[in-house]
């Protein structure tokens, strides 16, 4: 998946309320939901002038950098680490074809269903995946699914997935505590690799942070591979 591609997916499936265009950068107001859709991207070169310019229009800045797009990315880090913007949040992006990773699973064990159940909604409140969250998901226009998770018959875990030219993209995945390390976010990759091939996708995607071992271990035992990578600079 080239850098292009990855952000456009991410871009659809996981939606800002608003976007403005400031000369060659892309404002984002989130409304709560995450760090990706409030941060700014740049479009093309800019001048030192345009930089300023975005950032004193953004409350809080926060820019959105993918060097592997290129020389603008890489530009726009450096302008931001001479500014004193620090690196914040480095994102793993994993993808695999869907048939690597569909699968029969236990009955009732994940299953997706739209809108969210009121258990999924409980589920993402306790891991911080609140209201603002939830309406990113409602503002996809694709294809895309809540997943609800469950072991001994308990809710147990949640994820959302959406569909974009032929990529589904996996967000929100969370496992109650108690029910970790025990199977269940492999099965909920693998609902959601359900879901995408009734879809028609091809491929299944998702992005974590660089920190979270635990998961990366997951998904590349699964059979992803890291297709991308990007980070933020913080003001």
């Amino acid at each position: 998946m080239s850098p292009a591609a990855l952000a456009a997916v991410m871009e659809a499936t996981w939606p800002a309320e608003k976007r403005v265009a400031l000369g060659p950068f892309t404002l984002r107001e989130g409304a709560g939901g995450g760090q990706r859709v409030s941060a700014a991207t740049a479009e093309a070169g800019f001048s030192a002038a345009e930089l300023q310019a975005a950032i004193a229009a953004m409350d809080a800045p926060l820019f959105a950098i993918y060097p592997e797009r290129g020389a603008v990315d890489q530009a726009l880090d450096a302008a931001l680490a001479a500014e004193g913007f620090v690196l914040h949040d480095p994102v793993v992006a994993y993808a695999a074809p869907v048939s690597a990773l569909t699968g029969e699973l236990p009955y009732l064990t994940a299953f997706p269903h739209w809108p969210p159940l009121e258990a999924a909604r409980g589920l993402w409140a306790e891991g911080g995946i609140g209201p603002g969250r939830v309406a990113v998901m409602a503002r996809v226009q694709g294809p895309h699914a809540a997943l609800l998770g469950r072991i001994e018959d308990r809710p147990s875990g949640a994820a959302f997935v959406a569909l974009h030219d032929g990529v589904a993209m996996l967000h929100a995945l969370e496992v109650r505590p108690a029910y970790r390390r025990r199977g269940l976010a492999r099965h909920l990759l693998r609902a959601a690799a359900n879901w995408a091939a009734e879809a028609g996708a091809k491929s299944l995607s998702l992005v974590v942070t660089e920190r979270n071992s635990a998961a990366r271990a997951l998904y590349e035992q699964a059979g992803m591979v890291e297709v991308g990578r990007y980070h933020y600079r913080k003001g």
